[in-house]
């Protein structure tokens, strides 16, 4: 019973909800160690689970070493399976309701800045290859994409003449969002070699970015490919990601409006969007000590 109930939920996330293997894995791995749990105390279904016996659970997971961020995804997988079960009216109360996550110290994304992401992108492509890894980059710095949306998107998602992108993030939700001019141009070079390569290797995909096989290219082979992008531009240590936080940060220093970049990066709660707030401060913060008189490391007392 207690088994079934994971497997529906986890089919609910999939085909539903529609998320990533990873994310499945992550939460099938916490469900399994919760009901391993619950059924050493004799229990044999989810109904019989209370407050006390997931705060033991969590307790105990702690006391093994567990970090307080593996502790706030181990409450996280609860809180949605439990919330699951109401739905469905396997229970009446959620016993995770009441329990809080640790607190984690906040770490501030890392971004490139404005003459670094220039470093890497103002090139001449050499091939095909290169065409297609430039015109990735552009796009995940020019709109501000994850890496698992830049993958999924199809041709019809991408509107050149108007110059947006419909993109398809976390949970299923869409989003509009602009597009620069170079990450246009770069698009353009690249479907001339799209059309050649999908002839070539008579294949037939919607999908924008391909792999040398004609095929929709996978965040794997994106990662790999910019990792050799930035080591042959002389940029080691560049991830998808830091081009997404350089979006943020960089639109956000430049308007100050949070509530757009907010919608651009598909952040449903704007606290998530604050961070570049701090990140944009710790930048202003740098600026001022160098340059105010008064701020200078040796500067003198005017007493």
């Amino acid at each position: 019973m207690l088994h079934t109930e994971i497997q529906n939920f986890l089919s609910y996330l999939e085909s539903v909800k529609q998320y990533s293997a990873h994310t499945l894995i992550s939460y099938k791995r916490d469900l399994q160690k919760l009901s391993e749990n619950i059924a050493n105390q004799g229990m044999e279904n989810w109904s019989a689970v209370k407050e006390h016996d997931l705060r033991t659970f969590v307790n105990s997971e702690r006391r093994r070493g567990l970090s307080p961020r593996s502790i706030q995804r181990l409450l996280s997988s609860c809180r949605s399976f439990f919330e699951y079960l109401m739905i469905e009216g396997q229970i009446k109360l959620s016993p995770a309701q009441s329990i809080s996550s640790p607190k984690l110290a906040q770490l501030l994304p890392k971004a490139m800045d404005a003459d670094l992401v220039q470093r890497l992108l103002d090139f001449k492509p050499q091939g095909a290859l290169e065409i297609r890894d430039k015109a990735l980059a552009e796009l995940l710095y020019s709109s501000g994409l994850r890496l698992s949306e830049i993958c999924k998107l199809d041709l019809q998602d991408l509107d050149i003449k108007e110059r947006t992108c419909r993109v398809t993030g976390k949970g299923n939700k869409t989003r509009i969002v602009p597009v620069g001019k170079k990450a246009i141009q770069a698009i353009r070079d690249w479907f001339i070699y799209r059309s050649e390569l999908i002839e070539s290797k008579e294949t037939s995909t919607d999908a924008i970015f391909l792999n040398n096989k004609g095929l929709r290219i996978s965040s794997r082979s994106v990662q790999l490919r910019l990792e050799k992008l930035c080591l042959q531009r002389g940029i080691p240590g560049i991830n998808p990601h830091m081009l997404r936080h350089s979006f943020a940060s960089h639109v956000l220093e430049s308007s100050g409006d949070l509530r757009a970049v907010q919608e651009m990066l598909g952040h449903s709660d704007i606290g998530t969007t604050q961070i570049y707030t701090k990140l944009d401060f710790q930048h202003l913060s740098k600026v001022y000590d160098k340059a105010h008189p008064r701020a200078k490391k040796g500067a003198k007392n005017d007493n």
